[in-house]
């Protein structure tokens, strides 16, 4: 088992750094004893909002011979969207993945916008994008999903509710749709 360092702020810091490299190490040393594969087990999909990235990128440094596959797994938007029956998208509706830690604008240009939004790491930002979703009239059909997959997963309407909101929320935004096909 190997710590990421996931609860730091600020971007890059030191302690991810060091989390990062003796991850890689970690890997490296199975490989060089002997090791056939090595396996990283993820909630979602590796390539979305994944620490996967940032291990793989620290293997393939130290070990360029090394291959480094990616299994594709089921995004938290694929899983919530299929849990609350809401396509992601239609016809010629635009999806936007974003993560809250980018800040209220991009979500609130986004939410203005003809698709759907989906927005991951909303916990600490949950009471701002509610604002939103009320100033843009979307927030009757958003949904949110909370720790997918988890024990104690929860999925409904979007509340004012953030005090047990976890790390792991979805919130997913459908796109406005006037009737079936309408954006063929």
């Amino acid at each position: 088992r190997l710590p990421f360092a996931l609860d730091d702020r600020g971007g890059v810091t030191a302690r991810r750094e060091r989390a990062w490299a003796a991850a890689a190490a970690a890997v490296v040393a199975a490989v060089d004893a002997g090791a056939r594969a090595v396996a990283f087990a993820t909630i979602g999909d590796p390539n979305v909002y994944s620490t996967f990235g940032y291990l793989a990128d620290g293997v393939r440094a130290r070990r360029p011979g090394v291959e480094v596959r990616t299994v594709p797994g089921i995004t938290a938007m694929q899983e919530l969207a299929a849990r609350a029956g809401v396509p992601l998208c239609e016809g010629r509706e635009p999806l936007t993945l974003l993560p809250a830690t980018a800040g209220l604008t991009p979500v609130a240009d986004a939410l203005a916008g003809p698709g759907t939004v989906v927005v991951y790491k909303g916990w600490r930002r949950h009471p701002d994008l509610v604002d939103e979703l009320r100033r843009q009239g979307r927030l009757a059909d958003a949904v949110l999903g909370r720790a997918l997959g988890l024990p104690g997963e929860r999925i409904g309407p979007v509340d004012d509710a953030a005090a047990d909101l976890p790390y792991l929320s979805t919130l997913l935004v459908p796109a406005r749709r006037d009737g079936r096909g309408g954006k063929l």
